[in-house]
């Protein structure tokens, strides 16, 4: 019945993206492309390197190469579309395309937060279980928690997409966001919609805050656990692999909780769409640097690989 009143679902949204401010939307085409072809290479190197490398057929590195290619169809669910719509005048979204976008966008990023929280189990087994950790942490289970990671995060944005999108939106077209989010197309609707954003704000709280928590109980523990080793070897191996998912966890938690964790009408649209921008482009191209660059276990590959290749 509510469907029935919205008459954007035979048509199209405009997405208004950044044209408030035209003579940027070069400067950010650029910077948006560069940042999405370092995602794209950067993520791809780790897959391919961890798939070729048999040093790295442990689960840090399997959960790593889930994250990368989580990474990879985060922003491919909503980067080209932005690109097209700062190239060109045209900045129309279809209503299905708007549908299928927010639906991934919402599965992507709800897979990645509990991913994070799979990460961080990991490592606490790898530090504070060492003699158990091959027992902790076998093949089976590591599958089991990836596929519970992405299945979760694709049951929850199939429930949140779909309350989205039976909100009637009376004929309104303009989204004021560069994809389609939930607090910019809530914005949109004619009717009260404090009861989608007080659902909003239950199901991010699950799936962010609670991720988050388990994640710092995870680090707590490890840190306790790294007091008392004594070897220094040990405690920069520590600090090289947890470190770096610590850097990762900041990264995509801290602009995450910025925009989901208060309601639509409480934010501002401009400041939106910036850490937006930030979670969806930075953030997964900033990734494999992290890892790559902080890591010599991937320093190490890179060198086998190099090595191996030259030789042949």
């Amino acid at each position: 019945m509510m469907m029935g009143k919205n008459e954007s679902s035979e048509g199209y949204f405009i997405l208004l993206g950044f044209s408030h401010w035209p003579h940027l939307e070069v400067i950010l085409f650029v910077l948006i492309l560069m940042f999405y072809l370092v995602t794209l290479i950067g993520n791809l190197f780790i897959i391919v390197l961890s798939c070729l490398d048999a040093h790295l057929h442990t689960p840090m590195y399997f959960f790593l190469s889930n994250l990368s290619f989580l990474d990879l169809c985060y922003t491919t669910s909503s980067i080209p579309q932005l690109l097209v719509n700062l190239w060109g005048p045209e900045k129309t979204i279809s209503y299905a395309g708007c549908m299928i976008q927010l639906y991934f966008v919402l599965a992507l990023g709800t897979t990645e937060c509990v991913l994070l929280v799979v990460m961080s189990y990991d490592r606490y087994a790898a530090v504070c279980r060492p003699l158990h950790y091959t027992v902790l942490m076998n093949p089976r289970f590591c599958h089991l928690l990836a596929v519970a990671s992405w299945v979760s995060g694709f049951i929850a944005s199939a429930l949140h997409s779909s309350f989205t999108f039976w909100v009637p939106l009376c004929g309104h077209r303009q989204v004021d966001h560069f994809f389609c989010e939930v607090p910019a197309l809530l914005r949109l609707s004619c009717v009260d919609t404090r009861a989608n954003e007080l659902t909003l704000l239950i199901t991010s709280s699950i799936f962010v805050l609670i991720p988050l928590i388990l994640i710092l109980s995870s680090y707590v523990a490890i840190a306790l656990a790294v007091f008392r080793m004594q070897s220094s070897v040990k405690l920069q191996r520590v600090f090289g692999t947890c470190g770096s998912h610590l850097m990762v966890v900041s990264l995509f938690f801290i602009p995450i909780m910025c925009i989901y964790l208060q309601p639509p009408s409480g934010s501002s649209q401009d400041q939106g769409k910036f850490i937006a921008l930030f979670y969806t482009v930075v953030t997964p191209s900033l990734n494999p640097l992290i890892y790559t660059l902080r890591n010599k276990d991937v320093r190490g590959a890179v060198r086998r690989l190099v090595g191996w290749e030259w030789d042949l």
